[in-house]
């Protein structure tokens, strides 16, 4: 079962292969209603139709809270009008014949639901979107005592032969869980790096990343951009954690402990730290820590490293919300906060980072957000400036012509990363660091 968990359903074969068997079921039901055929155009036609209704109402509606992206409506067009076609087909044919028209019913409606997942560009496998974790337990590599050396790690680094090509994910559970006392997290997964999986590694920066919500701690989009980064530099990469912040994809505890959904910020900046520390060959020094996270996850990483300057050196937010728990503001207030709107006012970032001027020289925050994201963008826009004035050596990258989803987590993550490489001591710097927001535009 956890092969069907596990299946990659975008970059994969899946697509294809379900596109291919779509069209010869298309092929067998056309030629075997070849006598009726308005019938099965009629079906095809409402097909469509009740395709962009649905898209203009999940539009209109913001039931996914942003807009579907561009090329969704044709995928639901194609699903829905296929499916259509099928059930044409169905009500005139007899036994035989309506089993292929019912499985091209079926094989229509998950071809269009994979491309729409494709088009959002976050879930990659069955195990994402029922938001479990389904990675095999990874083997953690023995800590090296070796100190890290007197300047940063790509200065003294050298790949050894027979370093792999790719870094190694797997999940953070059983024995090498990461314990949680007043939180109950779906189980953390791991990115290790190819210089992490040498004989003598070195010790390397640690980044500690959420994904969105709905969501799950799934490392897949994460440790793309991290063996695209590693291919560049000589194997080099963070030590990735992606944790689960929400505890289920429905739950928002909005990174702050309470008594409705436990000690989320604990788990964080106390429990995941330590366990860095006693378990993972990283760097001790806080500068070359990362927080960071995708939408709601980008808002507990900005969040929290604005709290926590001590524990976490740098931070990267890929198109978070402006503030934990935005847009269900009194949902928020009521069960996070006790009912306590002030608590709630002064935990946004925008107020942690102006209460604590001064706190951030040397710590860098990078933001990136979609051109069209209507949404989430002016709020990271206002996250950056409010950081660049706390003092913040900021970054905003703006992903073109990105909404909320799609390119704007995959090129987010692709700016995001290299933009945190000199803070991390991976490469060199490019350009002199400024205090105050610089915005770049591929």
């Amino acid at each position: 079962m956890s092969w069907l968990l596990d299946a990659e359903l975008i970059d994969g074969g899946m697509i294809p292969a379900f596109g291919v068997l779509t069209t010869a079921l298309v092929v067998l039901v056309a030629a075997r209603g070849r006598r009726r055929p308005r019938r099965l155009a009629s079906g095809a036609a409402i097909g469509i139709a009740l395709g962009v209704a649905l898209v203009l109402f999940c539009d209109v509606s913001r039931i996914f809270d942003v807009e579907l992206p561009p090329y969704s409506a044709v995928w639901v067009a194609v699903g829905l009008g296929l499916a259509g076609l099928g059930v044409a087909a169905l009500l005139q044919a007899s036994w035989g014949r309506g089993s292929v028209a019912a499985l091209l019913v079926l094989t229509s409606l998950v071809l269009g639901a994979l491309g729409v997942n494709r088009e959002f560009g976050i879930t990659h496998t069955l195990a994402s979107i029922l938001g479990v974790q389904a990675l095999a337990p990874v083997a953690l590599p023995a800590r090296t005592p070796t100190p890290p050396g007197p300047g940063p790690v790509y200065s003294s680094w050298t790949p050894p032969p027979g370093m792999p090509a790719k870094g190694e994910v797997g999940a953070l559970s059983g024995d090498t869980r990461i314990p949680s006392p007043g939180y109950a997290p779906r189980d953390a997964a791991i990115y290790l790096p190819p210089a992490a999986l040498v004989a003598h590694p070195p010790k390397l920066p640690l980044l500690v990343f959420m994904m969105g919500q709905p969501g799950s701690p799934d490392p897949t989009t994460l440790a793309a951009a991290l063996d695209a980064f590693a291919a560049a530099h000589s194997g080099l990469a963070p030590i990735a954690i992606v944790a689960d912040q929400l505890t289920a994809p429905q739950l928002d505890p909005a990174c702050h402990d309470s008594t409705t959904y436990g000690a989320v910020s604990s788990y964080f900046n106390v429990s995941i730290p330590a366990y860095a520390r006693a378990h993972l060959n990283v760097i001790a020094d806080p500068a070359y820590w990362a927080i960071g996270g995708y939408s709601n996850g980008g808002s507990c990483a900005v969040l929290w490293g604005s709290q926590h300057p001590e524990i976490w050196g740098n931070i990267l937010d890929v198109s978070g919300n402006e503030y934990p728990g935005s847009g269900n503001d009194a949902q928020t207030i009521a069960k996070v906060f006790a009912g306590d709107g002030a608590a709630f006012a002064a935990a946004k970032p925008t107020a942690v980072m102006a209460a604590h001027p001064g706190e951030y020289a040397g710590h860098t925050a990078v933001f990136t957000a979609g051109t069209l994201d209507t949404t989430y963008g002016p709020g990271q826009r206002a996250n950056a400036a409010a950081a660049g004035a706390a003092g913040f050596t900021t970054v905003f990258d703006a992903v073109p012509g990105a909404t909320h989803v799609g390119a704007a987590l995959t090129d987010g993550l692709a700016l995001g990363v290299p933009a945190l490489a000199a803070p991390l001591g991976l490469a060199p710097a490019q350009r002199p660091p400024a205090a105050t927001a610089s915005e770049r535009t591929p």
